[in-house]
């Protein structure tokens, strides 16, 4: 698509082909962006999208939700017809006062106390795997270590039977899948019958986690227990604050977000630790970075790479004129970068102490629900490996995600190592 008529900006180099991503992050993409004027506009389909790589400019646009809607064409890059918008529609996808009303439905689950309570239990797990990794000499560290470690506490917060894990997780890597230019399943998989564009991810894997969902739902109402979907089962029991709809997508979204972004933070990490033993041995000699260093992970492996608003009324964002309507799309794989943020931006430091990072989004009122419980889930795993002194070695190239939306990584082969 052409630029807005009323404006002639520079021209973005292409960053939303998910080929490009199957190597790594385009960053030398990214960087010519940010040291481009204003802002860059991206051709995509019928209508293209302002690019925001810049840390100033992500947090600008996050923090202004009504400059700036989630609602108003939703958070994906492409554009959906009227009915798909509202078949759709997530806790991600709203603004206030929606977005207060269902936010508020979970957030409790997720505040620093509670999210503490659950630190014996994400220990246990983190234990039992790193054990078994070591007792089989390595192998596959996602499927060994980066998947099960978050899908199986978000079940047990939720009350899903951990047996069922392995099936979520597959359901996650083909929403993934959605976000590629080819996906695997044929339409009718799982026994869907919807219109894929009215499905999140346009995956019938959607389909298949609404109906998990809504099983979820039937048993909680029959047997409640202290868990997640109960909570949510009585909200819609008591007085309609949450309805059906709402609830198959906050169940969604809650099994995708809770393993889908971890996972990837525990893959990455993995590697840069493999590749930075040295940096890894300052971890091991002072328990006292365990927390810069996860924050270091995350920023490192940035698992959510973009996420889109539209312009609500017409606007200015660094110096150029923005359009109601506009699709405007931050690439916090771009922020977390940025040289203006950041000193030596590429350099992977465990006692990094600039790490304001966007990981979880820009702040403002959607910034990441998990976000403590992803920092726990990190920081007990290099607490444990610690413990052991164990260092890693990266055996080949991992398989990544052809994705612009996760920075996926399917599978890694990783063997315990020697210090350096």
């Amino acid at each position: 698509m052409s630029p807005p008529a009323a404006s002639t900006p520079t021209l973005a180099p292409e960053i939303a082909d998910p080929r490009l991503y199957l190597d790594s992050i385009p960053h030398e993409r990214f960087a010519q962006i940010r040291a481009m004027p204003g802002l860059a506009w991206h051709p995509y389909g019928d209508r293209g999208f302002w690019a925001v790589t810049r840390h100033a400019d992500v947090r600008a646009v996050s923090r202004n939700p009504r400059v700036f809607s989630s609602a108003i064409g939703h958070t994906n890059l492409w554009d959906l017809e009227a009915d798909a918008l509202e078949a759709r529609r997530s806790l991600i996808d709203t603004d206030a006062p929606d977005h207060t009303r269902l936010r508020r439905m979970v957030a409790g689950a997720f505040t620093p106390k509670n999210i503490r309570r659950w630190e014996d239990a994400v220990r246990e797990i983190t234990v039992e795997l790193l054990d078994e990794f070591l007792a089989q000499g390595g192998g596959d560290w996602v499927e060994m270590v980066a998947a099960p470690l978050p899908i199986r506490v978000i079940l047990s917060m939720l009350g899903v039977p951990v047996a069922d894990g392995g099936y979520l997780v597959e359901l996650s890597n083909y929403l993934v899948e959605g976000t590629s230019d080819t996906q695997s399943l044929p339409p009718d998989a799982f026994g869907n019958t919807t219109e894929l564009r009215l499905l999140p991810f346009n995956s019938p894997a959607s389909h298949a986690l609404f109906e998990y969902g809504d099983e979820m739902r039937s048993k909680r109402r029959a047997e409640p227990c202290d868990d997640l979907v109960t909570h949510l089962v009585k909200a819609e029991a008591e007085g309609g604050r949450i309805s059906r709809h709402e609830y198959r997508h906050l169940f969604h979204l809650l099994v995708f977000a809770g393993n889908e972004t971890t996972r990837t933070a525990i893959s990455h990490g993995a590697m840069a630790l493999a590749a930075h033993p040295d940096q890894w041995q300052r971890v091991v000699d002072d328990p006292g970075l365990v927390e810069p260093a996860t924050e270091e992970i995350i920023r490192w492996a940035t698992p959510v790479l973009h996420m889109r608003r539209t312009a609500a009324v017409d606007c200015e964002l660094a110096g150029t004129p923005i359009a109601a309507g506009d699709k405007v799309v931050m690439w916090y794989a771009s922020a977390n970068r940025d040289e203006a943020a950041y000193t030596d931006p590429f350099r992977f430091d465990v006692g990094r102490g600039d790490n304001e990072h966007f990981a979880f989004g820009g702040g403002g009122p959607h910034l990441c629900l998990g976000a403590f419980l992803a920092r726990l889930e990190v920081s007990v795993l290099l607490q444990e490996m610690a413990a052991r002194r164990m260092f890693l070695e990266q055996r080949g190239e991992p398989v990544r995600m052809a994705s612009n939306f996760v920075h996926g990584v399917l599978s890694v082969d990783m063997a315990p190592g020697g210090a350096p």
